[in-house]
């Protein structure tokens, strides 16, 4: 409680020289014992030296060089993003073409396909026209060959007839002028 009295006592009686102190048309403003004044002049001092030694030029020098870089990447960037999409637009090119190649050898697969299944289909008439051809020979060769052993079987089978026919109604008178008449008969062939 003390304190809070002796605080509002420093108040009461600094008042005046405190509000004086800041009034820098008041004389109290431009004394050393008034840090108001210490802090002008060091803040003076300080942007002086800054001056001094062209920090301000520095600072725009830097804040120019780095818009300047910044400025260079966008530069950059966009130029890459062009290349990129020339890059994106040659590789769709080059892919709707190798899409058309790849279109273009799957028609001729097929139709190669085509050719040489129409090629099959004619061998295989060709192959089975010359098999029945050779069938077709074949049978009739074995019907010739057939017809003929019937023939055979069939002469063979009337000469038996013939000879046991003859031999029954055959006398021996009959035999030698039967025999006597093909003598003749051959001798005059032959001559």
């Amino acid at each position: 409680m003390r304190i809070a009295t002796l605080t509002s006592a420093l108040i009461v009686v600094a008042g005046p020289a405190l509000a004086a102190s800041k009034n820098p048309f008041s004389a109290e403003f431009w004394k050393l014992s008034n840090t108001d004044f210490i802090v002008l002049v060091a803040f003076i001092l300080f942007i002086a030296v800054l001056f001094y030694f062209k920090v301000p030029g520095m600072v725009s020098k830097m804040l120019d060089d780095r818009a300047t870089g910044i400025q260079g990447e966008i530069n950059e960037a966009r130029a890459l993003r062009e290349e990129a999409q020339t890059l994106l637009a040659s590789y769709e090119r080059k892919q709707q073409e190798v899409q058309a190649q790849a279109d273009r050898i799957v028609a001729q697969a097929k139709a190669d396909a085509e050719a040489a299944a129409d090629q099959a289909r004619a061998d295989l008439a060709t192959s089975i026209e010359r098999r029945v051809a050779a069938a077709e020979e074949q049978i009739a060769s074995a019907q010739a060959g057939a017809v003929k052993e019937v023939r055979d079987t069939a002469a063979t089978v009337a000469v038996q007839a013939a000879r046991d026919v003859i031999a029954k109604q055959m006398t021996a008178e009959s035999g030698n002028a039967l025999i006597d008449a093909a003598i003749i008969e051959v001798d005059a062939k032959l001559h």
